[in-house]
């Protein structure tokens, strides 16, 4: 997996401040994508136990309210994979912080069982341990600048663990 960058005190891409790791690699190429060189799964830099190790070790910090993964696409195959043992190292060593993802498939026909981006062994585990999915693909006519966490309004914003409990997409409800 390679990823593009690590924004450091981030607070665009999830509640409170976070650490948002950009992977590289995506197969939906929405038009007006804010990030379109990240759509290349060459682009950016290899990620390495030593990334791995400086994520963790800047998400440990007390200012920080968790990590967010984006792209890219954190769920195209290789970055499921490659992201893993990051999110299980955070939820078993850090529980309290929250673990937001953005992907532009979608969570009930993609990322479910017999979905195009389901792998065994791989989805359900780290979708157990996202707190928040951002869903959806960008739609550029639907681009609206006012929304808190997302770019277009047919993207939602879902509580994982509610989700994940009743088996029917529960939206998160954003504190402002």
């Amino acid at each position: 997996m390679n990823i593009g960058q690590i924004f450091k005190a981030d607070s665009a891409n999830g509640s409170g401040i976070r650490v948002s790791l950009f992977v590289s690699g995506c197969t939906n190429h929405c038009e007006g994508c804010f990030q379109p060189e990240t759509w290349d799964f060459n682009y950016g830099h290899l990620y390495t136990q030593e990334t791995e190790d400086e994520i963790f070790a800047e998400v440990s910090k007390s200012y920080y309210d968790g990590l967010t993964l984006l792209g890219g696409d954190p769920m195209e195959e290789s970055n499921q994979r490659g992201l893993l043992p990051l999110v299980k190292r955070i939820k078993a060593e850090l529980p309290d912080k929250t673990i937001w993802a953005y992907t532009g498939f979608l969570y009930d026909r993609d990322l479910v069982k017999g979905g195009r981006r389901y792998f065994e062994g791989v989805t359900d585990e780290l979708l157990d341990r996202i707190d928040v999915l951002v869903d959806g693909p960008f739609v550029l006519s639907k681009k609206n600048l006012m929304l808190n966490f997302r770019g277009s309004e047919n993207q939602r914003i879902i509580d994982m663990k509610a989700t994940r409990a009743s088996g029917e997409v529960v939206l998160h409800e954003l504190n402002n």
